[in-house]
């Protein structure tokens, strides 16, 4: 099995999630620092969003801005656009065990998929109570399509559109649903139980139909093929992966980033970058109203 080494380009960071390329840098965000980040293949850093703590995932919106998660699910302009304001496509619901939404991905047809969190994933309590998965509709709609999930990460659909992958890291499973043409999900079965202390986070799928996952304490990503056989790892040097984004003008650059647990620094965590064989897909925006 191949493992390919990747390189650090950035460091000093908090917890990144999130990441998102675009052809003016990778956008990630902080989720323990706050913010949104813009950093370049050379590490240049800048502020595109203030202050945001907990955003988990995110999405560019066909009409500006990015749609990020944390205690809502909201489109938020940048800095230096013009526009910073806050749209609000869906709040939490702490009586109903919406405490808020962790990571999120976009169908072709613009659809917004996003989990929801039934506890404070930094917190232990109540880490037993299951969460949803919400599709919201072009209209701005909501609706569930998936439940029973514990600890709501990774989402990413198929080249063809026709399967989601879901990592539920709590249950060390990445799930897969067939998906219908209204954006409905069947039967979640299993596509991936990972190994202990390989609980999977982030994901992506590339060109080919493989599902590359990140492996949090492992200092790795998996790569796994359509039958669940892992074929290729990428090892940065950190434990704590927590995302991963394919990138660049070919998007064969695999970004990558870390948390900073177990470096003994709360502000360890980084961005790192690879090269691999098979190129990602193309990000589609968001085009829920609002």
């Amino acid at each position: 099995m191949e493992t390919i080494q990747a390189v650090q380009i950035s460091t000093g960071h908090g917890l990144l999630e999130g990441p998102l390329w675009t052809p003016e840098g990778l956008l990630v965000a902080d989720a323990t620092a706050g913010g949104v980040l813009r950093i370049t293949d050379s590490g240049r850093t800048e502020t595109v969003i203030e202050h945001r703590r907990g955003i988990g995932g995110m999405a560019l919106h066909a009409n500006g801005g990015l749609v990020v998660s944390g205690r809502n699910v909201a489109v938020k302009g940048l800095v230096g656009s013009g526009d910073t304001a806050t749209h609000v496509l869906r709040e939490n619901d702490p009586s109903n065990d919406i405490v808020g939404y962790n990571d999120l991905t976009v169908d072709a047809k613009g659809r917004l998929y996003v989990g929801s969190l039934a506890f404070v994933a930094s917190e232990s309590r109540d880490a037993d109570k299951p969460g949803q998965l919400f599709c919201i509709d072009l209209d701005g709609s909501a609706r569930i399509v998936a439940d029973e999930i514990l600890l709501t990460n990774g989402l990413a659909f198929s080249p063809d559109g026709s399967l989601l992958y879901h990592a539920d890291t709590l249950r060390s499973t990445v799930n897969v649903y067939d998906v219908d043409d209204r954006g409905g999900l069947g039967t979640k079965r299993s596509f991936v139980t990972t190994e202990d202390g390989e609980q999977p986070d982030g994901l992506a799928v590339d060109a080919a139909g493989n599902v590359w996952v990140a492996l949090p304490h492992s200092g790795q990503v998996g790569c796994f093929d359509h039958s669940g056989q892992r074929v290729a790892s990428i090892q940065i040097d950190v434990p704590m992966v927590t995302s991963l984004t394919f990138g660049g003008d070919d998007l064969r650059d695999m970004y990558i980033v870390s948390g900073s647990e177990g470096l003994g620094n709360d502000r360890g965590a980084g961005v790192f970058r690879a090269r691999v064989e098979t190129p990602g897909l193309p990000t589609a925006p968001c085009r829920v109203e609002f």
